[in-house]
């Protein structure tokens, strides 16, 4: 049963900040899982004493009288308890018109904790900075990670469960669906047009729909493939479709604010700087990716499997971008404020020496002593380190921090 299930690093992270003077933002796509984590923060809650709990969900419809920051202030007075300690929990609140008002507002009242949810990062960009600055803390939910998945679906460690992840992804609703490949297609299909209609285009007023549409399709084709605003112009105009590259430029950053896509940057491992242009996409969930895509996994495993790792490296704590060297390319380069870095090269099946090599000569070319990975689904690798350099399944990546 789902709701059984739960997701205690997300939890554990929301509890850590309590009592802080901060607002408390869960952040991330639709249907990842955000919901779900505030209702089992507010059940906590719910049970302890000196505890009042004003929960509100946007997507319900018995609370579709919320609409206004006007509505919202006199929803939460009604329910105020001055002498216990008030928590204001929030589902979807970029739905409220000028929540932010209501915010700053019970921000500054001593008795009040408030925690809340948003499928759009322009939210904070804009909405919430411009009034209470600096002041929240934003906790990143992603779609399932391979472990969340076994344990949601009761599954074992092994290569056919591996196998499963790697075609259904992560959202934790396929519970309900079942892994079945029909189910889940339209269960992923609905949650990808119920993101580009509420995150993109309504938030945006989009009018060009079905070049929005094709843009998606285009990058899940090309996931993982350095591409610019014009390639992707050339492209498009190949296909009938004529449009700028600044309209590109706009509508990728409106998918990379819905957490639809991710928008990886090029580093220059030599000169130690971004590169300005020419950069990789990566999907928030790869299942829907997959749907996008069409088709079986035979021809786009390696794709697959650099957006799983890419997103393993998000839910790590890295800063992600890519590696530029003069003879070539390292998939990711993996950084922590801290200072810590790792390079990860992402591979499918290494079967001869010039896969070999390619895969780990661009890690040999980097000479600093940083840790060096290849990841691969090669049969019968487990771990192997070779030259500084570690070979690793990709099962065992996914299950070992590092």
């Amino acid at each position: 049963m789902m709701d059984m299930v739960l997701r205690h690093s997300y939890l554990n992270e929301i509890e850590r900040f309590l009592g802080k003077d901060t607002i408390i933002i869960l952040t991330g796509q639709r249907r990842v899982g955000k919901s779900y984590i505030l209702r089992s923060f507010r059940d906590k809650m719910s049970s302890q004493k000196g505890a009042n709990v004003i929960f509100i969900d946007k997507e319900k419809h018995e609370y579709d009288n919320i609409k206004t920051y006007r509505d919202l202030n006199a929803y939460i007075d009604s329910r105020r308890n001055r002498k216990k300690v008030n928590y204001i929990l929030i589902d979807e609140i970029q739905e409220i018109e000028e929540f932010e008002k209501s915010v700053r507002s019970y921000y500054e009242e001593p008795d009040v904790e408030i925690v809340v949810t948003g499928s759009n990062s322009k939210m904070l960009s804009s909405d919430l900075s411009t009034f209470i600055g600096g002041r929240y803390r934003e906790i990143y939910v992603q779609a399932l990670s391979y472990e969340e998945f076994r344990q949601f679906h009761t599954l074992p460690d092994d290569d056919a469960t591996l196998a499963n992840y790697i075609q259904f992804g992560g959202l934790p609703g396929l519970l309900k669906m079942g892994l079945d490949e029909q189910d889940a297609r339209e269960y992923q299909t609905d949650v990808y047009n119920t993101v580009l209609l509420k995150d993109v285009v309504m938030r945006n007023q989009i009018r060009n729909v079905p070049f929005l549409e094709n843009l998606v399709r285009f990058l899940a084709d090309n996931t993982g493939k350095i591409i610019s605003a014009n390639n992707i112009s050339k492209y498009m105009k190949s296909q009938g479709e004529g449009v700028t590259s600044t309209a590109i430029i706009n509508y990728t950053k409106f998918l990379c604010d819905a957490y639809l896509i991710h928008k990886v940057n090029r580093y220059d491992i030599h000169g130690k700087r971004l590169f300005e242009s020419n950069d990789k996409y990566y999907f928030e969930d790869h299942g829907i990716r997959n749907t996008l895509a069409g088709g079986s996994r035979e021809g786009d495993i390696e794709k697959v499997i650099e957006n799983i790792i890419y997103n393993h490296l998000r839910r790590q704590g890295y800063e992600v971008t890519v590696g530029q060297l003069q003879a070539g390319e390292v998939d990711f380069v993996c950084t922590k404020p801290e200072g810590q870095r790792i390079y990860v090269q992402a591979s499918y099946i290494i079967a001869d020496e010039a896969t070999r090599e390619r895969e780990f000569g661009n890690l040999r070319a980097i000479k600093d002593n940083y840790p060096k990975y290849v990841v691969s689904m090669t049969p019968l690798v487990d771990r192997q380190d070779a030259d500084g350099i570690t070979h690793l399944h990709l099962r065992r990546f996914l299950t070992q921090a590092r």
